[in-house]
């Protein structure tokens, strides 16, 4: 077949035209409907109320072979802190069938030479043992059982008039997020998952689904050019990001109360290259695959999972291993996590916001480049 004639120049009138049929087939389509609208508000809600990484009240039981008063006193110090649920016992084999059952995170061992010990100066060794299925649980265990201990050591120099040996002061100053609360650092993440379904994904159908429905062929036949088709499907879903990002926003900080401190400006120019990025992967992945269901697995392969599991916003790029953190660099999610929590909890870092937006509009621009080098307008 004969391609069609191409016009010389660029019609905005053709492009608005085109916009405008794109937004009724949103419209008109309830998948794109679920992803764009829907989907963003049961991620927020499950974000936020469903996934916390604070550590409420744990449970852990204290074995106590000496019955003296200073021993006595040390596992009231554990039954009265706000973050152990302490179960004092002085049978430990009771405790250990408990915590074989999951139901204690960890032991405290208050030994028979306590009292003595303590009396004679000596140094004291107290066993401590956690729930190693759960290392994160087993570091709160770690954690709160020394803090405890801290206040106990200082609370006996207060009251006796001296000072126990290796006794020491821990000034905790947490930059950024002082409460140290999980919420604060998990809803700027999650607002990068939602901006990834509304772009990748339903982008990744926009041009499968015209082949599918076989109007690919009549408008192919017209005279419309690369630019304008190309602009005519990022436009329609750069609006719906948009919208989505100010979903996102008005939960965060009204209904979730996380700080926001940096530039709602900047923000948004942040989310434009962002949407670049996700929206030009998802019409390169939609141009080579041309059937919904395998773009839409592709999608959710090569940008929904490494905006989770390779951003940094659930696990520490450091921690991970070296090829593993060299492919980090090619995800454009981790640009605009480290961005947000920037923006979020600390400002206007201007070299932490510079430096992510010039990956941001490196990576944004091939894959936009690659999606209009794959797209092929005229019929052959």
């Amino acid at each position: 077949m004969r391609k069609a004639m191409r016009p010389e120049g660029f019609s905005r009138g053709r492009l608005l035209a085109l916009c405008r049929k794109e937004f009724f087939q949103i419209i008109r389509d309830p998948g794109s409907v679920l992803i764009a609208f829907v989907i963003p508000l049961i991620l927020m809600v499950v974000y936020g109320y469903g996934i916390n990484f604070d550590s409420g009240a744990l449970r852990v039981g204290i074995v106590l072979e000496d019955a003296g008063p200073q021993a006595r006193r040390l596992a009231y110090a554990f039954s009265a802190s706000g973050f152990i649920e302490a179960r004092v016992s002085d049978r430990r084999a009771e405790l250990d069938e408990l915590m074989q059952a999951g139901k204690l995170r960890g032991l405290v061992v208050i030994p028979a030479d306590f009292s003595r010990r303590l009396a004679g100066g000596e140094k004291i060794s107290l066993q401590v043992i956690a729930d190693g299925s759960e290392p994160n649980t087993a570091n709160f265990v770690h954690g709160y059982v020394q803090g405890v201990l801290r206040v106990w050591r200082e609370n006996l120099a207060r009251d006796l008039g001296i000072e126990p040996r290796n006794l020491f002061n821990i000034n905790v100053n947490c930059w950024f997020n002082r409460d140290m609360v999980s919420r604060n650092f998990i809803m700027p993440g999650a607002i990068t998952i939602i901006i990834t379904v509304v772009g990748a994904i339903l982008t990744s159908l926009v041009i499968a689904r015209e082949w599918e429905r076989g109007t690919m062929e009549a408008l192919l036949s017209t005279q419309v050019t690369r630019a304008e088709f190309l602009l005519s499907k990022l436009i329609p879903y750069y609006f719906l990001g948009m919208f989505a990002l100010v979903v996102c926003l008005f939960f965060s900080v009204a209904v979730f109360q996380v700080p926001f401190r940096g530039s709602v400006i900047v923000l948004f120019g942040l989310s434009t290259l962002f949407m670049a990025n996700t929206l030009g992967m998802g019409l390169l992945i939609s141009t080579i695959m041309r059937n919904q269901f395998n773009a839409a697995q592709v999608a959710l392969v090569s940008a929904f999972l490494p905006s989770i599991m390779l951003s940094g916003f659930v696990f520490e790029i450091d921690s991970m291993p070296l090829a593993v953190r060299a492919i980090t660099y090619v995800i454009p999610a981790r640009y605009y996590v480290s961005a947000m929590h920037t923006l979020f909890l600390a400002g206007n870092v201007s070299f932490v916001l510079l430096s992510n937006a010039a990956f941001l509009l490196a990576t944004g621009a091939l894959f936009i480049g690659l999606a209009a080098l794959k797209t092929k307008i005229g019929l052959e």
